[in-house]
């Protein structure tokens, strides 16, 4: 004799995209954290938000970015015609008066590369603006996850070749810092505060370019034998612990890249005169 079994309540069909799709971890609840897991993106999204806005209006105010001898990192190489005359001599000219925008726009596109094309930088305003996700252990709120494999995001993969400008940015400030030696006269042998804010910002901008995951890979990625290549293999090591170090490298070299245009804006702009040591 045949049974019929009463059917149990339906369960509900779970969503196709977002933290429940195949393949993904299997989190119902909102999140598994106990402790504040949103102060991280919150901060990250903050200061981020506030380097943008101060970098946009300084990037277009097109003043006050020379006060010999220190130039705003953030207008080097100044290549257009209507940059002031620095250096007591011809500056780089290489474009003309560039519609009378800023020349910084014809330079930060690099540097501004580099950083939002960084592996670090892609994991913190992912997760400070698109919540994507926002914490570990905590449920994506979008419907689908394609990663960095279409457009737009698959564009992340030029960091490589920015690297190489960035280099060029790094050696261009290091020839800005070592000008900071000279006075308003041109003369070897003078040292100030702002001589002292260069020094520390094209540092952190040299360490952190080369803890750069693509400078490690460069250097050893390719390598199957290190035995046979101890010199690469020693300067793969040195890079490795920089590496292990990059979050804070990239959050020191951008704050001290905003203090450097900060501070060369005041003395330009008369706020303050340049403390001079020597």
């Amino acid at each position: 004799m045949a049974t019929t079994e009463t059917p149990g309540p339906a369960r509900p069909a779970e969503p196709s995209g977002g933290v429940h799709a195949p393949g993904r971890a299997a989190i119902a609840a909102r999140h598994l954290r106990t402790d504040r897991w949103w102060l991280a993106p919150a901060v990250t999204a903050t200061v981020l938000t506030v380097f943008v806005v101060y970098s946009t209006w300084r990037a277009f105010a097109n003043a006050d970015y020379y006060a010999a001898p220190y130039i705003s990192p953030y207008y080097s190489p100044c290549i257009a015609t209507d940059c002031v005359n620095m250096r007591g001599g011809a500056d780089l000219q290489i474009f003309g008066p560039w519609w009378g925008l800023s020349p910084a726009l014809l330079v930060l596109i690099f540097p501004l590369g580099f950083r939002l094309t960084c592996y670090y930088y892609r994991k913190a305003y992912y997760r400070g603006f698109w919540a994507a996700p926002p914490a570990c252990a905590v449920a994506e709120p979008h419907g689908k996850y394609t990663g960095e494999t279409r457009f737009p995001l698959i564009l992340q993969n030029v960091h490589r070749y920015f690297f190489y400008f960035a280099l060029v940015f790094a050696v261009i400030l290091t020839y800005d810092a070592a000008l900071g030696f000279r006075d308003a006269a041109g003369h070897w042998g003078h040292m100030g505060l702002g001589t002292v804010v260069l020094l520390v910002n094209v540092a952190l901008i040299w360490v952190y370019t080369l803890s750069c995951h693509s400078c490690r890979h460069i250097i050893g990625g390719r390598l199957k034998n290190f035995s046979k290549h101890p010199v690469r293999y020693r300067m793969w090591g040195w890079v490795g612990r920089l590496t292990a170090h990059h979050m804070a490298l990239a959050w020191g070299s951008l704050v001290m890249v905003a203090v450097a245009d900060l501070y060369v804006y005041l003395v330009a702009s008369g706020a303050f005169a340049d403390p001079t040591f020597f």
